[in-house]
């Protein structure tokens, strides 16, 4: 029968598509077939993956291993050029001596050192800080008006010549 280029076969088109695209999973699922074949490959793929995941989580256990050791060896490495340098610093006589210096407190013959301690009567040692309020104070003052009165004051203010 032969197809009209019509309005009435351009409205029906969309309709017979959506027929044709449903498609029934009954009769898909039917037209499967299950044969010994299919059942030991798929015992096999069920295998693999039983042996294989847990081959898997050992192969990343063991690269988070690897990567942690390497980075340990990096920090390692960078310790040893750290005492290797303060090795070659105290090959040096002339840092020796400077350290001596300092922390032994020696000195060369016919030097003579002097060593103050606590010099400053108890009288003189500044209290220890005491500490910050957590409330906030008002001035009974105005800042502001008394700092430019100290300005002029500051400015006519004559000062003291000596008249030799």
């Amino acid at each position: 029968m032969p197809r009209s280029t019509g309005p009435l076969s351009r409205s029906t088109a969309p309709r017979r598509e959506a027929r044709e695209a449903r498609v029934d999973v009954r009769d898909w699922v039917g037209g499967l077939r299950f044969t010994a074949f299919t059942g030991i490959m798929l015992g096999l793929v069920v295998l693999a993956a039983f042996v294989l995941v847990p081959t898997f989580g050992t192969y990343l256990g063991q690269r988070q291993q690897i990567a942690a050791l390497e980075q340990s060896v990096a920090v390692s490495t960078d310790d040893v050029a750290r005492l290797e340098a303060q090795r070659d610093r105290w090959a040096d006589p002339a840092y020796v001596t400077s350290q001596a210096r300092e922390r032994l407190y020696y000195v060369r013959p016919g030097e003579v050192v002097y060593l103050v301690d606590d010099d400053l009567p108890a009288s003189a040692v500044p209290p220890e800080q005491t500490a910050v309020s957590d409330e906030v104070e008002e001035t009974r003052n105005d800042w502001m008006s008394q700092f430019v009165r100290s300005l002029t004051a500051a400015g006519l203010a004559r000062t003291a010549t000596d008249g030799g």
